[in-house]
């Protein structure tokens, strides 16, 4: 089972709509919301967790993703409230499951869900 952290810049409650297929963890909930990307990615790799959701897009760009053993879902919309995400989550799974085992950085482009 994989283990996907929710950015800061997702709902954390997002984490009830995932199925149990996934193992779900916000930044919130393990105390990192302070933490800086490379502090995150770190820390991420030390607790085993395998994904990072989040809608920054940028993050690629500003850490060296190659030493660390995590891949990064970038999510694509126009909205990162709760009330546009939430009919998103069977999406973002079912494109998540799609990833192959060397996608470092993958997109999930949501915003034609949201039209």
């Amino acid at each position: 089972m994989k283990t996907i952290l929710l950015d800061e810049n997702l709902p954390k409650q997002l984490k009830p709509l995932f199925s149990s297929d996934f193992n779900v963890l916000t930044v919130q909930q393990l105390g990192w919301h302070s933490k800086k990307n490379g502090e995150l990615l770190t820390s991420m790799t030390a607790e085993g967790i395998d994904i990072l959701l989040t809608a920054d897009r940028n993050l690629q760009f500003q850490q060296n993703l190659e030493k660390y053993p995590i891949q990064i879902v970038v999510l694509f919309t126009y909205n990162n409230r709760l009330k546009a995400l939430k009919p998103t989550v069977p999406f973002i799974e079912s494109e998540i499951r799609k990833m192959k085992d060397d996608d470092k950085i993958f997109t999930v482009d949501v915003r034609p869900m949201m039209d």
